[in-house]
């Protein structure tokens, strides 16, 4: 991993910013010579739009979904 020492960080952010999404190269921020932060690419970029029935048709219910599991007088909040 590249490195870079916070001074010349600070004095290129935005040119150093924009070489890291380029070039998808993680780069390793220093302050005397110590790892102080690391710049990673971003990841991929989920479609917002879409999210909205997405897990359509990827399972099927079975049974009762509605009916507790166990019958009333298995719950033990209700005996005695």
């Amino acid at each position: 991993m590249e490195e870079i020492a916070v001074s010349e960080f600070k004095a290129k952010c935005l040119g150093i910013l924009k070489q890291v999404q380029k070039t998808k190269k993680p780069l390793r921020i220093t302050r005397f010579g110590k790892p102080l932060a690391e710049v990673v690419p971003p990841g991929p970029s989920l479609d917002r739009k879409n999210w909205l029935g997405s897990m359509a048709d990827s399972f099927d219910i079975t049974g009762d979904i509605v009916s507790p599991a166990s019958e009333a007088s298995e719950w033990e909040a209700l005996r005695d």
